[in-house]
């Protein structure tokens, strides 16, 4: 079998692996790139494979960077199955449809600028045809269970720990009467994520594709991280000012919430208005909670309590524009929970062009900012950034905060990779900017004597 690296290969977007055997051909995510100008352009094709011979698309989880170019599969002419957990095909149905909205309001504003110049407009990407025919195309592939995906190809999905429903995958190959194994880590999450169940590694495998976002370093204790949280929001709640939070609408929103939850319920904050200005983070919060099987002990035990009732009267969902539009006109101090989590798109634009000014207003960043983002600008400390065609001063107050970041660290990483090395297979690290793979091979390479492969996009690897 030979695997070639369509996304995720030197970047941490764009997840697409694709699996070919003398029997079948199968592609592991298809995602889209995020960032810049280089990453969109990307975006315009599916993975360059032939989409009426592949066999099944397979999914470790439902954010973007894994689904997303789904909808361009099918406009190529993929007719197969896409095969996802239950939780996973529940929320790829929300990611790709809220993808569309998003890609067909931002080209009906530069279609308008373009027409005004007389240039010609640009189609979109997609249509909803494409979209609900990916979703149509979904299968159940349950946890725990070795199933039959293609022709002598077996996957077995455990949990990932990352988001809802999120899976480490381990094909099973069986070619020429021979057996091999190759596992896919997915997005791990780091040991003690709320919500959801921690990753459970497999124990042995032929081959290992391991992500690498944060094979550089380790988080800030998550404690330490929700006790900074807690003071930041305090002061800002003392200077009346408005809270931002770009948030990733699956995963983080609701990580988020949780913990601002249990400080409300512990004493440690007093509960004040928090605005969830996302659509898509509403509904993905209904699907998390359509979801209790997949719930650890802590969050089974605080659903069962009784305050998530309590606290209803504080956290306001504002589904609607024009909600989103009255919160510029609402008074600190108050939270404000919108996305995009890198800051590139969506309603947490329209918050920081009319608060980025304003030496009172608190940005706290909670997850990874790629490169080319304005998340990243913000958080290497850009003074002035361009929203909208308009230069924006920042003189908010820009906090990183780590530790609520949904990938597991260096130390996390090297935990989940500890099961598997006595089996000594072989490595390769994708999902991960330059250096912090290169950090994290050479560790590999010390401890356990294992030298990792770093493909680059269009690599080729043979099992």
């Amino acid at each position: 079998m030979k695997i070639t690296f369509f996304g995720a290969a030197g970047g941490v977007t764009g997840t697409a692996y694709y699996c070919e055997s003398s029997e079948a051909r199968i592609l592991i995510d298809c995602g889209m790139f995020q960032g810049g100008r280089r990453d969109e352009t990307r975006n315009k094709k599916a993975p360059p494979v032939n989409y009426r011979t592949l066999d099944a698309i397979v999914l470790t989880h439902a954010h973007l960077d894994h689904c997303g170019r789904l909808p361009l599969a099918v406009r190529d002419g993929y007719r197969g199955p896409i095969f996802g957990t239950p939780a996973t095909i529940d929320l790829v149905a929300l990611v790709l449809r809220d993808s569309l909205k998003v890609q067909t309001s931002d080209l009906e504003k530069l279609n308008r600028r373009l027409s005004r110049t007389g240039r010609t407009r640009i189609k979109p990407l997609f249509d909803e045809d494409y979209v609900e025919g990916a979703i149509s195309q979904m299968k159940p592939l349950p946890y725990h269970q070795l199933y039959l995906v293609a022709p002598g190809m077996e996957i077995i999905v455990d949990e990932a720990g990352h988001i809802l429903g999120s899976g480490t995958l381990k094909l099973v190959l069986t070619e020429h009467g021979k057996q091999k194994s190759v596992i896919f880590s997915g997005d791990l999450g780091p040991h003690g994520m709320p919500i959801v169940r921690d990753s459970e590694p497999f124990k042995e495998a032929d081959m290992v594709i391991m992500e690498s976002t944060y094979g550089d370093r380790n988080h800030k204790p998550l404690q330490e991280t929700i006790d900074e949280a807690i003071s930041i929001i305090k002061t800002a709640m003392e200077t009346k000012g408005k809270i931002l939070v770009p948030s990733f609408a699956i995963g983080r929103t609701q990580d988020i919430l949780y913990y601002i939850e249990q400080a409300f319920r512990k004493g440690g904050l007093r509960r004040f208005p928090i605005y969830i200005d996302s659509p898509m983070a509403i509904e993905a919060s209904r699907i998390y909670m359509s979801h209790p099987e997949l719930f650890d002990d802590d969050m089974v035990e605080f659903q069962g309590s009784g305050e998530l009732q309590r606290d209803e009267g504080f956290i306001h969902p504002t589904e609607t524009a024009e909600e989103s539009k009255h919160l510029n006109d609402v008074p600190g101090p108050c939270m404000i929970i919108a996305g995009s989590g890198m800051c590139n798109a969506g309603r947490i634009q329209h918050h920081l062009r009319h608060n980025l000014w304003r030496p009172e207003t608190s940005v706290l960043i909670v997850g990874y900012q790629a490169e080319g983002t304005l998340g990243r600008k913000l958080v290497n400390g850009d003074k002035y950034v361009n929203i909208y065609g308009e230069r924006i001063a920042v003189r908010a107050q820009i906090y990183k905060l780590g530790g609520f970041s949904a990938h597991a660290g260096q130390s996390d990483l090297l935990d989940w990779f500890n099961i598997l090395a006595p089996d000594r297979p072989r490595v390769v690290l994708t999902h991960g900017e330059e250096k912090a793979r290169i950090i994290l091979a050479n560790i590999l390479l010390h401890r356990y004597g294992l030298q990792p492969f770093l493909p680059q996009y269009g690599d080729s690897i043979e099992l």
